[in-house]
């Protein structure tokens, strides 16, 4: 496989629960800069053979860089995360894959180099800060019909591609939904998802102090019949609505990664070990469809096919994007290698956290799958962008559960 540059693993990874953007969720008094704030606290906490010194730099991801996710939010929620002022930081935007983008960027310091160990987090406050906020789009986008006026409203991009692909139907994005609200409350009571996350002492003027501990979205007990006559907000008789699509979140994430030699001269874990990644471009207005040329791009960089992937971590922003993807490599909607303890439908999608929420899940399932020696998080990013990232497992064994 090529292969230049030194070895970048992924060492740990955590999140704050998720919750539901609005004056009644969980987060909606606390602030975006402290939920990321404590994921890194909590990294670092985890990793005591680390010499916090020994990070040199902190990329932290936002889409909507405004009020508490502002001003160069790397190097704010460093000082505030009790780093030594010796440590530098920076943020990154790329809307949806944000936290993706944050963490290839440190890679690639790390492979070249520049960088040991590296932070890379991610943080979305929906409820304080609704995407689009303070942006002033220029008019020639809209005037010169660079795109269509429909690119600027996501969900009328997942419609687009339901046009564009009539046989992925309403029903199976639906049975897709249900499916995701049914892994992910199995992978709670299997005691999965719980591990991952950091719990947060939040307050509001009503209801006091609470801690939360659990995701707010997740919908247990959901079925067809209860999604079947949900209202479809982006078109008149559409097909995507509320049900196969995930919310408005608030959230934040944060991963270690480091050198694979720095990793094992510090002792610390290696979660995935980073083979290669890729972001690709599509029609705006059919942004959903990103991950296939992505993945396309990064399987070709590491002389892989999709056949070589074991795991999948998709992020369902819609319903109909996971679909698009799994039916262009001819796999089927239920294949239980394609985000087997569920996704963003029913956790959230706090939109630039959610690159590490993939990388967290896909780490564990590599940890309970020896078996399986590659794996991919890919995500579809608003503008028509897709990002790919391809894993090695370290845990990887063949032959192993035959």
């Amino acid at each position: 496989m090529p292969q230049s540059g030194r070895s970048v693993v992924f060492v740990d990874g955590a999140r704050t629960p998720f919750g539901k953007a609005g004056p009644k969720g969980l987060f909606a008094e606390t602030r975006a800069d402290d939920l990321v704030v404590k994921v890194i606290r909590e990294l670092l906490r985890r990793n005591p053979e680390l010499p916090p010194e020994r990070i040199d730099e902190v990329a932290v991801a936002a889409t909507t860089q405004i009020g508490d996710q502002g001003l160069t939010l790397g190097r704010t929620a460093g000082i505030l995360a009790g780093l030594p002022v010796s440590v530098p930081g920076f943020s990154v935007d790329r809307m949806c894959a944000g936290a993706l983008t944050a963490t290839t960027a440190v890679s690639g310091g790390i492979g070249i180099g520049a960088y040991d160990v590296a932070l890379a987090a991610g943080v979305e406050h929906m409820g304080r800060h609704p995407m689009g906020e303070g942006v002033d789009p220029n008019p020639r986008f809209v005037s010169e019909r660079l795109v269509d006026p429909e690119a600027l409203l996501m969900g009328k991009t997942a419609e687009n591609l339901h046009d564009r692909l009539p046989h992925l139907t309403k029903e199976r994005a639906d049975a897709y939904a249900v499916a995701s609200q049914e892994k992910t409350a199995r992978a709670y009571a299997d005691g999965k998802i719980q591990p991952m996350l950091v719990p947060v002492a939040t307050r509001t003027a009503n209801a006091g102090w609470t801690l939360a501990t659990a995701d707010e979205p997740p919908r247990p007990g959901t079925t067809m019949a209860s999604l079947a006559g949900l209202k479809t907000p982006f078109r008149p008789h559409g097909r995507v609505t509320a049900g196969n699509a995930a919310g408005l979140n608030d959230g934040a994430t944060a991963a270690l990664l480091a050198a694979e030699e720095v990793a094992d001269e510090l002792g610390l874990a290696k979660g995935m070990r980073l083979v290669s990644f890729a972001f690709a471009g599509v029609e705006p207005e059919v942004m959903g469809y990103g991950p296939v040329p992505a993945t396309e791009k990064a399987l070709a960089k590491a002389d892989l096919s999709i056949s070589d992937i074991g795991l999948f971590e998709v992020n369902e922003a819609f319903a109909i994007q996971v679909l698009s993807f799994l039916d262009f490599y001819g796999i089927d909607d239920d294949d239980p290698r394609v985000n087997p303890m569920g996704g963003a439908i029913a956790v959230g999608h706090p939109l630039a956290s959610s690159g590490i929420r993939l990388m967290t899940y896909l780490s564990a399932e590599f940890a309970e799958h020896p078996e399986v020696r590659y794996g991919l998080t890919t995500m579809c990013i608003g503008l028509g962008m897709g990002g790919t990232v391809i894993w090695e497992n370290p845990h990887y064994a063949k032959g192993a559960n035959a």
